[in-house]
């Protein structure tokens, strides 16, 4: 196989080397595009845009509209797309998926297909993992859209209806997976048109696409109305069920010298993530609600109540699964640790965790509305995606969306060493080993970036570095707000960050620290204002 790929390339190189003619096309325009006049180059929109009407397609004008884009992100931005990065614009706008190393600047790529697709005027989505990450690119990349004369739109968890339909009415829209897919949820519960927010699904681009299609592929969005159902069953169900006990085990098909329905009023799988009473815990049941038998069908809604009330004490954990602030249980995405605000369990669960958590149990919703991300991008007529990690899952795309994957060299030759994985036999060993290391670091004065994979293990290892005496900063779904500043710093000489795998996305991290950041700490520090500070800098 080795020597086919030296003889032939492999998928991607030749790839690459179609589209090298584009490229050169592009790279050839700028010597005269940077001649133009401010004025000049904004004329160029509506020159693309008569150019479509009388009958040119994208590809047509994609070498003229990237060579306007790149040159405007010069005169805005200081920044000017280096050949790896129009070559993830292309593939960008073919509709397929750019895997670029982390670092590699995909912010800036996206700004190429966007300006490109939006003179169609049908509308082009960006898809970021989260609200701050798609307020920051809507305002910083945005200045090279506004100042070729496009709009720019944002849709994230707090912006009211009529802003929103202003935002899609916009060439284009920065917002999260779940905005977008919510929004379509709400367009279709509509009954009048003029309620409707979206104006169709042309073209998106999705930033850390194997997370967003793959990972959260079947993650359903929901939308739900108020029940009519009492939420006072919620605490007498969870106090009777705080006083069962309860076993863990492997899996309930693990054979056991002694019946675990002897010692147990419930079964804790958490191989399957289920949760069943026992035979000693459905009698106790009885007793407690004066039951000839739980099983009958008049005693569903109480059963349903107690299976609901044994998993969240059982399988739910907190500060893992999710965490109570501000009186609320606020779930913690499991792919990415961050708080997912405004997102309920199902099925009662959420109230069961309420009631465990003592806080106020909100009445139980009904389903009116559900899609999940799956089929909501697949009903875009070109879709995009980029990512640094996407060839482990190359069939999947293929399959479920029919997207193709693109490996893309980086700018410089890659200068980090990749070690293979270290296993130990015991997570107490692991962590001591862990820390062994970030100690032996940190003494050189080597910055130390240590991801874990729930906010108990980041705690858990920031308590073991405390008592070792060692400096570090945690960040996990406690300290959302503080995300990309911390991150920013991960750089700085001698520092150790702590965080869960939510880290890293969108920010970059510096050797020496990211001079931006130092910067609004040393105008922090000076007494100005965060909005003297966002208005000084131009981010907030």
């Amino acid at each position: 196989m080795n020597i086919l790929k030296k003889l032939f390339g492999n998928s991607s190189a030749r790839e690459l080397k179609a589209i090298k003619p584009i490229v050169d096309k592009i790279e050839a325009l700028d010597e005269t595009y940077s001649k133009l006049t401010d004025a000049q180059l904004q004329a160029k929109t509506p020159e693309f845009k008569e150019r479509l009407r009388n009958g040119e397609t994208l590809d047509d004008i994609l070498p003229e509209a990237f060579a306007t884009c790149r040159e405007a992100a010069w005169r805005v931005l200081g920044m000017k797309p280096y050949r790896v990065q129009l070559i993830g614009g292309i593939i960008l706008h073919q509709g397929r998926i750019a895997e670029m190393k982390t670092g590699e600047g995909k912010t800036l790529v996206a700004t190429l297909p966007a300006y490109l697709n939006a003179l169609a005027g049908e509308g082009v989505h960006v898809v970021t993992v989260n609200d701050y990450l798609a307020k920051r690119d809507s305002e910083w990349m945005g200045k090279v859209y506004r100042f070729l004369g496009l709009t720019v739109g944002l849709v994230i968890h707090d912006v009211d209806p009529r802003s929103r339909k202003s935002a899609y009415a916009a060439d284009i829209t920065y917002g999260t997976n779940n905005e977008f897919g919510f929004d379509y949820l709400r367009d279709n519960m509509a009954i009048y048109a003029t309620e409707m927010v979206q104006r169709g699904h042309f073209f998106a681009i999705v930033d850390e696409v194997d997370s967003i299609l793959i990972d959260e592929a079947r993650t359903p969005l929901i939308i739900s109305g108020q029940g009519d159902q009492s939420t006072q069953l919620y605490t007498i169900v969870d106090n009777f069920v705080a006083g069962l006990k309860g076993k863990r085990v492997a899996s309930v098909d693990t054979k056991e010298e002694e019946d675990p329905n002897e010692d147990a009023d419930y079964i804790v799988d958490e191989k399957a993530r289920t949760v069943t009473l026992t035979a000693r815990g459905i009698k106790k049941a009885e007793t407690a609600f004066n039951l000839e038998n739980l099983a009958d069908v008049e005693n569903t809604t109480l059963s349903h109540h107690i299976n609901q009330a044994i998993r969240a004490r059982g399988l739910m954990k907190r500060d893992i699964d999710y965490v109570v602030k501000d009186g609320e249980v606020i779930i913690v995405d499991e792919f990415t640790g961050r708080l997912m605000y405004g997102r309920r369990y199902s099925e009662g669960l959420h109230q069961a965790i309420e009631a465990k958590e003592k806080v106020t149990v909100a009445r139980e919703s009904k389903t009116l509305a559900t899609i999940t991300f799956q089929n909501y991008f697949r009903l875009y007529h070109k879709l995009s995606g980029m990512t640094g990690t996407a060839m482990t899952e190359e069939e999947e795309f293929g399959t479920i969306y029919a997207l193709d994957i693109v490996e893309i060299p980086t700018n410089k030759p890659l200068a980090r060493i990749d070690h293979p994985d270290v296993v130990y036999k015991t997570e107490a060993g692991k962590l001591r080993a862990v820390v062994s290391q970030i100690e032996e670091c940190h003494k050189k004065g080597q910055p130390v970036l240590v991801g874990t994979i729930s906010i108990e293990k980041s705690e858990e290892l920031s308590e073991m570095l405390r008592k070792k005496g060692i400096k570090h900063n945690v960040l996990n779904a406690k300290f959302h707000e503080k995300e990309a500043e911390i991150v920013a710093q991960a750089g700085k000489m001698g520092s150790v960050t702590v965080a869960t795998n939510m880290a890293g996305r969108g920010t970059d991290i510096m050797l020496g620290g990211n001079a931006e950041y130092l910067a609004k700490a040393d105008l922090r520090k000076a007494g100005l204002s965060d909005e003297l500070i966002a208005e000084a800098t131009g981010f907030a």
